[in-house]
């Protein structure tokens, strides 16, 4: 996908708020209420992609000056104004008040301490949930305390974790876990706890590449957490030890893969397969003023950003491990690559996401050039445009069920890789022709959220904005 340039700036009422720096240019002005909220609308009314459901947002919405002002006035801070200008159906849409920590976030840089977690409704309450570990990140603080995937907790700094209070108790850099065993049905604390310490830590998403003898057939098995774009270089050369393992399969694991980058999303669908070089991968809808400015056909490609020659497998069909947490950029490689070869999804049903994002700074054309001019560091991540695949297919609110449903069982994980991990064993199996769907039934329980839960970019998709 190419990079959004040469934008022409859709100046209505801009004029009407002062710019960011007084007649000195040597001392900043820090933006008001108002001059923030004028840049909130004016970029929402350029580029969200609902603009048509939100009446505040029409191109003739405002008669006058005085009465865009007064509508701006009405807004208490830049977070009210926004929420107001969102459609009811827009989920993923976000303000953030500190773009830096946004654009680290993308590069896979957080505050971490490397226990990577999902939170699940207790069985047999309403309100309590415990925490397992979904996976343990190398060179950090969780894999020096010996925390493995599996493990459960229960309770942080000796407060039970319920529905109303997980957010804050594991926002913090520094907290305490209790550790508990779980049966199937009860959670029972071990009197074991573990302190952990948030770093600010980079996280290379492709977690686990291995390639498994199945039946005398090479079969590659790829981990990959994120889709982050700085990581394409790591996740080519996974696919290039897999095309010199003469691979004949690939069970690809995005069961927590959130989404993130839209350019890798078509990188990883173009390495998996390479005979569909330059045929339609997905097609973008923007809203009406941006589409033909900018609605734009994604093809699959051959090199990745760097200009480094895509490792393609080629392959017919490619199985997918999903899960509710698998999301976006996720979905995207499902959606693109159904129309071409079967994509066998084995686990749970996907989140439900086809629309991108872009950030949206504060600048003439939006761009991150001269951000740091506005006198504020707020940015907007607005849904700008939906994927349409190359039969015309969108709008998957509800995710992709899956060809073969197998919840995870948190009293038995396994270990991710293994043969014997459930949801990898099942897809071995069915590339061996084993048919035993029946043994795969376990209990569903309500997962309410993950470590990702607290980045801004949490399960969403997004195209680069210009710099």
């Amino acid at each position: 996908m190419r990079f959004l340039k040469h934008f022409l700036l859709l100046l209505v009422l801009g004029s009407i708020l002062t710019g960011c720096f007084d007649d000195n240019d040597d001392v900043p002005k820090i933006a008001s209420t108002q001059e923030i909220n004028n840049f909130i609308w004016n970029g929402m009314n350029v580029f969200y992609l609902y603009k048509a459901d939100v009446p505040d947002l029409a191109n003739n919405r405002f008669s006058s000056g005085q009465e865009y002002t007064n509508f701006l006035n009405g807004f208490s801070s830049p977070e009210a104004i926004f929420e107001a200008l969102q459609s009811n159906i827009d989920e993923f849409s976000f303000l953030v008040e500190d773009y830096v920590t946004l654009e680290l976030s993308f590069d896979g840089v957080t505050r971490n301490n490397g226990m990577e977690y999902g939170l699940i409704r207790y069985p047999n309450s309403p309100t309590n949930v415990f925490g397992y570990v979904r996976y343990v990140l190398p060179g950090t603080d969780a894999e020096a305390k010996g925390l493995k995937r599996g493990d459960i907790f229960n309770t942080v700094d000796g407060t039970q974790i319920t529905d109303q209070n997980f957010r804050q108790l594991l926002r913090p850099d520094n907290y305490t876990i209790g550790l508990a065993t779980f049966d199937g049905t009860n959670v029972t604390p071990t009197n074991t706890s573990v302190s952990l310490v948030k770093v600010q830590y980079t996280e290379n998403p492709v977690y686990i590449t291995k390639t498994i003898n199945v039946g005398g057939n090479p079969v590659g098995y790829l981990m990959y957490n994120a889709f982050t774009a700085d990581f394409d270089a790591q996740l080519n050369a996974a696919f290039a030890q897999f095309k010199s393992e003469g691979v004949t399969d690939l069970v690809l694991d995005l069961r927590y893969n959130g989404g993130g980058s839209v350019d890798s999303a078509i990188d990883i669908s173009s390495m998996i397969t390479g005979q569909f070089e330059g045929e339609i991968f997905t097609t973008e809808e923007w809203n009406v003023d941006r589409q033909e400015q900018f609605g734009e056909t994604n093809l699959f490609d051959s090199k990745i950003r760097t200009g480094e020659n895509i490792n393609s497998l080629n392959l017919g069909r490619v199985y997918i491990l999903t899960t509710g947490s698998s999301a976006s950029a996720s979905e995207l490689v499902i959606s693109g690559l159904n129309p071409y070869i079967p994509t066998i999804k084995i686990g749970d049903t996907t989140r439900g996401k086809f629309q991108a994002s872009r950030t949206i700074y504060d600048t003439d054309n939006y761009s991150r050039r001269g951000a740091e001019r506005a006198g504020h560091t707020y940015a907007m991540q607005p849904l700008v445009l939906k994927s349409i695949n190359a039969v015309g297919f969108t709008d998957y609110f509800d995710g992709f069920a899956p060809d073969i449903l197998l919840e995870e069982d948190f009293s038995n994980l396994g270990v991710l890789g293994n043969e014997n991990e459930p949801l990898l064993k099942a897809a071995l199996d069915h590339i061996m022709g084993i048919k035993n769907s029946g043994k795969y039934n376990v209990q569903q329980l309500e997962n309410i959220g993950s470590s990702k839960m607290f980045l801004p970019n949490y399960q969403r998709m997004y195209i680069e904005p210009t710099e």
